[in-house]
């Protein structure tokens, strides 16, 4: 399994941005599907964004149009640009990294994980 190490989590208001960043090895990030999920208290771990290896994204329709996701091979880093307009963006965001062909939106396809970092919405 791949080391994931993201950062960049933090307390932001309600129209602020927010970049969080995960660093994995070379390989990883060129080579496989890379994933954000994220966790609130009480709820299930749920997809975020995923980005395949040949480029094309994917969002949860409760991000899309104000989460974007970007891969950095030369940096071998994914980020994920957050345009924050609900509380409910408010939990653990998680990196994760998949073998090519599985299915980006569903958790059990991501064989390794970042420790995660905490994003705070103040209500």
């Amino acid at each position: 399994q791949a080391q994931l190490v993201e950062s960049g989590g933090g307390q932001v208001q309600t129209g602020d941005s927010l970049r969080l960043s995960c660093v994995a090895p070379p390989r990883t990030v060129m080579w496989y599907t890379m994933g954000w999920f994220r966790q609130a208290p009480g709820r299930e771990r749920e997809f975020v964004a995923a980005i395949s290896r040949s480029g094309p994204t994917a969002y949860s329709d409760s991000v899309k149009g104000r989460f974007t996701l970007s891969r950095d091979n030369a940096r071998h880093t994914v980020n994920l640009q957050m345009h924050v307009r609900k509380p409910e963006h408010a939990a653990v965001y998680y990196c994760a990294a998949a073998e090519p062909g599985n299915q980006a939106t569903v958790a059990s396809s991501y064989k390794s994980w970042g420790q995660g970092t905490q994003v705070t919405v103040p209500t």
